[in-house]
């Protein structure tokens, strides 16, 4: 049981996503500070309240306490969870596919190049062959 648990470990896979919800987390931390510090401040601006928690809101009344309904703090959430998917393309997804197309185009063209000398070539050593084989 415990082999089979180091050869999990050990192909990488689960050490990378340890990696990757360490620096999500890091990278949450940093959006946050943005839109805390950034948007809420000029949502407040416009809107007079520095989020939409309380924006869209309104109260159902039951048996016991009302129930308060707001679509304001889903509106919050939605708009947070923008920014933080914005951010992680623009700043992690976006340079990563274009290193791997710079890195897939620079491996690409020697390769083609040559393949296409060594085609060349063998197709004149072929033409050759079958040239003194009819004679």
């Amino acid at each position: 049981m415990l082999s089979g648990f180091k050869e999990f470990i050990a192909r990488g896979n689960a050490i990378d996503l340890a990696v990757g919800v360490i620096i999500g987390a890091a990278f949450t931390s940093v959006v946050d500070a943005i839109v805390n510090s950034v948007f809420n401040p000029l949502i407040g601006a416009l809107f007079g309240q520095p989020n939409f928690d309380s924006l869209l809101s309104f109260e159902i009344q039951g048996f016991g306490e009302p129930a308060v309904v707001s679509f304001g703090a889903v509106l919050s959430a939605l708009l947070n969870f923008l920014i933080v998917a914005i951010a992680l393309y623009f700043c992690i997804v976006l340079p990563l596919n274009k290193l791997a197309e710079i890195r897939a185009a620079k491996d690409e063209d020697p390769e083609e190049e040559e393949l296409s000398q060594e085609a060349a070539l063998l197709v004149e050593i072929r033409d050759a062959l079958q040239r003194s084989a009819k004679e």
